[in-house]
């Protein structure tokens, strides 16, 4: 009995999966979060700890991706060898949900029980041969978040900054466009010395426009 929460995109999902129908896997749907589970389900056959399943499928996964995985005694994080995806831990309390803790390293497996939190870093890559996704830090996360100790808001008025000492222009005003590109713009404004303005306001009834 698992249960797992995945965000990522793995790049030999499709080979993967093949591998696992050969073998009489029988798919409910086409995401990559079945063909993770199904390979943790299988390696946890062969292994003695839920966790140790996790690493071995790990073993196999290309991608981006960060794991959280239950079983019925067991609360497990996983982070891709890379760390292209960010995953924390976080307490309240004697449970591990809220207050933030630490960054879960990247390759880093966790594992939280009844004696507390224990950790294999038989994945983990050296720090030069990490990466991380841009997009993380541009898009998808919020202004207020940190991924690896670097806050995003500063990290997008730095990208405004490199922008504007990268590709110069002689304009009047600097617009951002809500709501990620707003810092970013203000970042450029600052570096630039072009008044930052706020042409478009986003409407915050709609969703994604």
């Amino acid at each position: 009995t698992l249960m797992l929460a995945h965000n990522g995109n793995l790049i030999n999902a499709n080979e993967l999966r093949e591998e696992l129908a050969y073998t009489g896997a029988i798919f409910q749907t086409t995401i990559d979060s079945e063909v993770i589970a199904y390979l943790i389900a299988r390696e946890r056959i062969k292994t003695k700890t839920a966790e140790q399943a996790v690493v071995n499928a790990m073993k196999k996964l290309k991608g981006a991706y960060a794991l959280v995985v239950s079983s019925p005694r067991k609360l497990i994080g996983a982070r891709d060898p890379y760390g292209f995806k960010p995953l924390c831990i976080g307490k309240r309390d004697n449970a591990y949900i809220a207050e933030f803790v630490r960054d879960v390293e990247p390759g880093e497996v966790v594992t939280i029980d009844e004696k507390g939190i224990r950790s294999d870093k038989s994945m983990c890559l050296k720090p030069d041969e990490q990466a991380r996704c841009v997009f993380e830090y541009i898009y998808f996360s919020r202004p207020d978040t940190y991924i690896d100790g670097v806050n995003v808001y500063d990290s997008r008025i730095m990208a405004g900054k490199f922008l504007a000492m990268d590709s110069p222009v002689d304009a009047d005003i600097v617009v951002g466009v809500p709501e990620s590109g707003n810092a970013a713009a203000m970042g450029y404004a600052m570096q630039s010395g072009i008044p930052y303005g706020t042409a478009f306001v986003k409407n915050s009834y709609v969703g994604r426009t």
